[in-house]
């Protein structure tokens, strides 16, 4: 793969310059959200000629933005949660029903061998019907 198509795949964002997947793209707003408010008030205070204008930097970046950014990835793991329960599972091909119901005690030693011939012979006769055999494409 050319470096040039990690940066076309959708699952991908370009974040101030950093190449970021969709979810870190939340902690990246709130980090800058937390930093611009912080800065904000801090030299704001410093404007209005407040002497403690300074206490605004510890609690800013000590306090609110570990806090922010604990809430942010908490936030996105609920939501990879909630995709990943919804999502619906695959359909199990024949041969992994056969060894789940065996496993599960549900078919004999015998029966679970002839189901499993029975259904290798049926793949294969679909695939002669499908591809044609040999003779036929002669």
């Amino acid at each position: 793969m050319r470096l040039s198509g990690i940066f076309n795949d959708s699952r991908y964002h370009r974040v101030s310059g950093a190449c970021t997947t969709g979810g870190e793209t939340l902690t990246l707003l709130v980090v800058g959200g937390v930093t611009a408010l912080t800065l904000g008030v801090a030299f704001g205070l410093l404007a209005l000629g407040v002497r403690a204008f300074w206490v605004a930097f510890p609690i800013g970046f000590g306090v609110l933005l570990p806090g922010a950014i604990a809430m942010a990835r908490d936030r996105r793991g609920d939501e990879q949660r909630d995709v990943a329960s919804t999502r619906t599972e695959r359909p199990s091909s024949g041969l992994e029903v056969l060894r789940r119901r065996y496993a599960a005690g549900e078919l004999s030693d015998e029966e679970f061998e002839h189901r499993v011939e029975r259904l290798l012979k049926s793949e294969v006769n679909a695939l002669d019907r499908g591809f044609g055999t040999d003779t036929e494409r002669r």
